[in-house]
């Protein structure tokens, strides 16, 4: 790791060829977080910066699915839905 603050690091995350299972667990936990009665985006949120898994309901195996997938392919799949077609 560089000490130079002056320069941009590359980053590159593995390429998955499946990343439609990545949506699909996504759009399946947003919709058990809304089903008992969470703000999804705030419990994500949480997931993704902690890695605590107990931000995610247990309900319909939302748990067990978003453990599926690393925080990395997560934060990818997010941000390239964000950014498409810009």
């Amino acid at each position: 790791m560089s000490n130079n603050f002056n320069e941009t690091m590359k980053f590159e995350a593995p390429k998955e060829e499946n990343m439609t299972e990545a949506r699909e667990i996504i759009l399946t936990v947003y919709r058990a977080l809304k089903e008992k009665g969470y703000d999804p985006i705030n419990q994500l949120i949480g997931y993704i910066l902690s890695g605590d898994p107990t931000y995610i309901t247990s309900h319909n195996d939302a748990r067990s699915l978003i453990r599926k997938i690393e925080r990395d392919e997560l934060l990818e799949e997010i941000l390239g839905s964000y950014l498409k077609g810009e």
